[in-house]
């Protein structure tokens, strides 16, 4: 497992100039493209999901200090909103946040969530009951891959731990980026899929 490259707010910043992304939206890292998450999708293995017994989403320790008193949902908040204020403690307390998932934009923090792209219990059920701690941090708090983002708070509880076999984006656009992402975030951690899953996302990067 590689050791996950915590990028700093600044440089992840740069990186949206330089690929010309609109300042209001959500700043994820950008996923490969459809043609390489096809390639990527059809190597993952096929299984049944794993057993949940055991899951604790504590076991995947999250949230951890990135810079000075920064965490990482805070410097997700940083990254993926516009004209982001933070206090000392690095809380948002004002700005405005573009949410892929259905279009909406807020201006309070306390309406976002961050979503891990592939959620924790997935990654569980798909492999990530056999790693070390260490390796769960670093899927949990992975600020190199697309594999966290700042969405609308009950857009992202309604997705809970499902995978694109039960859920997708409501925002029809953004499914396509999701498809890739979800594969991309997979196929870097050696996660399965299940044969529903797979099916779904092919079919949507079909689409693409």
């Amino acid at each position: 497992m590689g050791v996950v490259r915590l990028v700093s707010v600044a440089g992840v910043v740069a990186l949206v100039v330089i690929v010309g992304l609109r300042a209001a939206e959500g700043a994820m890292p950008t996923p490969v493209s459809a043609t390489t998450a096809k390639q990527y999708l059809s190597t993952l293995k096929v299984e049944a999901e794993h057993s949940r017994d055991g899951y604790d989403r504590d076991l995947f320790p999250h949230w951890i200090k990135i810079d000075g008193t920064c965490d990482t949902r805070e410097t997700v908040m940083k990254r993926d909103g516009k004209n982001v204020v933070t206090d000392s403690a690095c809380a948002a307390t004002s700005g405005s946040w573009y949410s892929e998932y259905d279009g909406e934009t807020w201006t309070l923090a306390s309406d976002l969530d961050i979503d891990h792209v592939v959620p924790l219990a997935e990654a569980w059920d798909s492999g990530a009951d056999t790693w070390t701690t260490a390796q769960r941090q670093n899927f949990a708090n992975d600020l190199t891959r697309p594999q966290l983002i700042a969405v609308t708070d009950n857009v992202n509880q309604s997705k809970g731990d499902q995978d694109p076999a039960t859920w997708w984006p409501p925002r029809t656009s953004y499914k396509c980026t999701y498809a890739r992402a979800w594969v991309q975030v997979k196929y870097y951690y050696g996660l399965s899929v299940d044969s529903a899953e797979k099916t779904a996302l092919n079919n949507q990067l079909a689409g693409c």
